[in-house]
Parts: structure tokens; C-alpha cells; sequence
């Protein structure tokens, strides 16, 4: 039995060959896939496409929207971020600290024969964290490096010491100064006399 559309790869090689007419005419492909097309009989052009066609700008709205769904899942852990580094920021560079009194003492009776005098500033703050720089003046002609103590937020003293040692007979007045240099400079002293009969 044959049916004039009866497709036949042979018949239609030997068409191609002997260089006669196609045997199926005017024919639309049925799909498309890259630069390759596919042909049959009995495919016209109204045939409808065995996948659904979406256009471009379609296909990119689902990406604008995961990418706007993944912006605000992060929003806040951004802004809890920001914060924490505005906070840190403020602690070291915000305003220091501020210095409201320095007092220095010691015991009023000076140090024993071959003592050592406790000599100690009390420096009162406004409790904000910094650090303080200062050095020790001796009436000995001696004075200390530059130093630091470090004040935490909520302290609102710090005290210093300076250990001075006396050796030997005899009776020497003495005098003891801090000159705080930062954040603000101030000078503070107490005398006292080392004592120590021969």
C-alpha cells in the first residue's frame, strides 16, 4: 500500500542526486534547534511549536526579583553591621575624655630612714574611655618619661603612682609633681620631708 505522502529518505536522496525538484515543497520546519533544521511531511506553517517561545525581557523579571528578595533579607543584617561600626568608630574617635580635677598626695610625715614614699595623683575624668599621658616632675632634678593609663568608659578616676626611694642620714624636703599633657595639661604637686636622724 502507498500513500503519495508517504516519506521516503531514498526517493528523496535520488531527487537530490539526479538534481529534480524536492519532492516535499514549500514546507516551514517544525523546530529550530541552533543552526539546525528539521523538516517532514506534512508540517505546515500554522504548526504550533512543541515548546512554549518566551521572549527576553520575560525570562529576566524572575532574576529581578530573586535579586530584590536577596537585597532585603540582608537589609537589616547591613544596618545592624553599619551600626556596630559606628559604634566602634565613636569609642576611638568620639570625644575623649575629659579631666575634671587632679590631686596629688602622700603621707604627711615623709619616708623613714631608707623608705620608700608612696607619692599619688588621684585624676578624676567625666567617666568617658581615653587615655591619659603624663610624666613625674622630682624636686631632685629628675622627671619620668612620657607615660599612659589607659581609662575605661565609666571609671571616673585613675590613680598614679610614683614609688621614690630616700637612702642614707639626714633630712631632705622634697616635692613631687604630675604634669598631665593629655588630653588637656594640668600640673598638680605635694611636698613632704624625708627625715632620717644621723
Amino acid at each position: 500500500m502507498s500513500d503519495e505522502n508517504d516519506y521516503s529518505a531514498t526517493a528523496l536522496g535520488s531527487q537530490w542526486i539526479s538534481g529534480g525538484p524536492a519532492p516535499v515543497a514549500d514546507v516551514a520546519p517544525d523546530r529550530v534547534d541552533g543552526s539546525v533544521l528539521r523538516f517532514g511531511p506534512g508540517v505546515t506553517a500554522a504548526a504550533v511549536a512543541p515548546f512554549p517561545v518566551v521572549a527576553g525581557p520575560a525570562a529576566a523579571a524572575p532574576a529581578r526579583r530573586r535579586w530584590g528578595a536577596g537585597l532585603r533579607r540582608y537589609a537589616l543584617a547591613g544596618a545592624v553591621l553599619l551600626a556596630v561600626l559606628a559604634y566602634l568608630l565613636w569609642q576611638r574617635y568620639g570625644p575623649a575624655v575629659t579631666v575634671r580635677d587632679v590631686v596629688v598626695s602622700t603621707d604627711a610625715a615623709g619616708p623613714s630612714c631608707d623608705a620608700t614614699a608612696d607619692v599619688v595623683a588621684a585624676v578624676r575624668t567625666d567617666g568617658r574611655a581615653g587615655t591619659l599621658t603624663y610624666r613625674w616632675i622630682r624636686s631632685d632634678g629628675t622627671r619620668s618619661e612620657r607615660m599612659t593609663e589607659r581609662v575605661t568608659r565609666g571609671q571616673h578616676e585613675a590613680r598614679l603612682h610614683l614609688m621614690w626611694t630616700f637612702q642614707g642620714p639626714g633630712s631632705y624636703p622634697a616635692r613631687a609633681e604630675l604634669e598631665l599633657l593629655e588630653p588637656t595639661r594640668r600640673t598638680a604637686a605635694v611636698e613632704f620631708t624625708y627625715h632620717c636622724p644621723g
